[in-house]
C-alpha cells in the first residue's frame, strides 16, 4: 500500500532566509541614507530665506513668466518695494551678525533689486555693467 505522506507536499525548511531578508534590508537602510530622498527638503538656512524674499520682488518687478500661460507677469512696483524693504530690514536686523558673505550676498541683491526697481519704474537705465532688469 502506498504511503500517504508521498502524496502530501514536501515542505523545504531554509534556515538562510531570515539571514537574507536582513542583509537585503540592511543594504536597502544603506542606499537610501547615503542619497538624499526625493522631494526631501533642504536644511533651512539664511540665504534661503534671501533668495525667499529676492524672488517675491523679482516677481513684483515683472521678471517672471506665468507657468501655464508663459506670458510675462505684469509688474507691480508696490509688490516690489515692500519685498525690497524687507530685505532692507533683514539687513538692518542683522547687522553685526552675519558672515561676510552673507552680508555680501544680502547687499548685493539689495543693489540689483533697487537698480532693477528704478529701470521698470521708469528712471534712468543702469550704467554699463549694471545688472539689467527684466524686460517687460
Amino acid at each position: 500500500m502506498p504511503d500517504k505522506n508521498q502524496d502530501e507536499p514536501k515542505i523545504i525548511v531554509d534556515s538562510d532566509w531570515k539571514e537574507q531578508a536582513r542583509r537585503e534590508k540592511n543594504e536597502a537602510d544603506r542606499q537610501t541614507r547615503d542619497v538624499p530622498e526625493a522631494g526631501r527638503l533642504p536644511e533651512p538656512s539664511f540665504v534661503e530665506i534671501l533668495q525667499m524674499i529676492a524672488l517675491q520682488a523679482t516677481i513684483g518687478l515683472g521678471g517672471v513668466q506665468d507657468p501655464q500661460t508663459g506670458q510675462r507677469i505684469p509688474a507691480n512696483l508696490p509688490v516690489a518695494k515692500h519685498y525690497i524693504d524687507l530685505l532692507e530690514l533683514l539687513l538692518t536686523r542683522t547687522r553685526n551678525n552675519l558672515e561676510k558673505d552673507e552680508q555680501a550676498l544680502i547687499e548685493g541683491m539689495l543693489h540689483e533689486l533697487r537698480m532693477a526697481f528704478v529701470q521698470v519704474a521708469g528712471g534712468e537705465p543702469p550704467a554699463s555693467g549694471e545688472p539689467q532688469a527684466p524686460d517687460q
